[in-house]
């Protein structure tokens, strides 16, 4: 082998391992880049966490799901390695700070500046009237605003593949769903008799025409149209939630 060969061999080698060393040094920064935006956010979900005491009902129960969310956040900011795991940290605080904001209406006072919007929210829409209904023997209820009986808050997104609506609810029947990750045998009823025809929902239109217009624009039928940014979402902020097995919700059995 003749020197010209030699140092050939040995530029093409340094060449392969300074391009190793910057690319692991981009994911690296880029890592951390991920990581010190999801710090800021869970430090800011904390801060309100901590602060706050709920007045009422719904208030009490909004920074339960905010403590829930803050508490995930933490746990999953030390496991992240990567930083699409950083970002589902950052949504993990997002959720957080929507039930913050849910508690701090329900105690008239002011809900704080404008969130980044949460994967599957803006097409799930909000609950935009009250509604009461009867599935299987038990009593649902939904109202865009808190009150005694309505004192369950969702931010609204998708749960399982389904649009859930924002809003204020009588229970929270979709938990199971984000536990087991997929719903039972009776929930298109409930979902068919709380939001169909509801203006400002995914389901203004009908539950059944929804359905279909997903399908359409290449879902399963579900309410999921393949949003790249839901299982994120998802798995993100529900991950950290204990519910003691118990998937039984006043009776609704999933």
């Amino acid at each position: 082998m003749d020197l010209v060969t030699i140092v050939l061999l040995l530029a093409v080698v340094a060449g392969v391992v300074w391009l190793v060393r910057n690319r692991n040094a981009g994911q690296a920064r880029e890592l951390e880049d991920a990581k010190a935006d999801a710090r800021r956010w869970v430090e800011r979900l904390g801060g309100q966490v901590l602060n706050l005491v709920g007045t009422n009902e719904a208030a009490k129960q909004a920074l339960a799901d905010a403590s829930e969310r803050y508490n995930a956040a933490g746990s999953q900011l030390e496991q992240a390695r990567t930083p699409a795991q950083a970002r589902g940290v950052t949504e993990t605080a997002y959720e957080g700070l929507y039930y913050v904001r849910a508690a701090r209406t329900a105690m008239d006072i002011d809900p704080g500046p404008e969130l980044p919007p949460l994967p599957g929210q803006a097409r799930a829409g909000r609950v935009t009237e009250e509604r009461e209904v009867d599935v299987e023997g038990q009593h649902y209820s939904a109202s865009p605003n808190p009150s005694e009986r309505n004192a369950h808050y969702y931010p609204g997104g998708n749960v399982a593949g389904r649009p859930v609506p924002a809003g204020w609810y009588s229970q929270p029947w979709w938990k199971p769903a984000l536990v087991a990750g997929a719903w039972g045998v009776g929930s298109a009823l409930l979902f068919s008799a709380m939001f169909s025809g509801m203006a400002g929902s995914a389901y203004a239109e009908g539950y059944s025409d929804a359905m279909a217009a997903d399908m359409a624009a290449g879902g399963d039928g579900t309410g999921d149209a393949g949003d790249p940014g839901d299982a994120g979402g998802d798995m993100g902020g529900d991950a950290g939630g204990d519910f003691g097995g118990d998937t039984d919700f006043g009776g609704f059995d999933f």
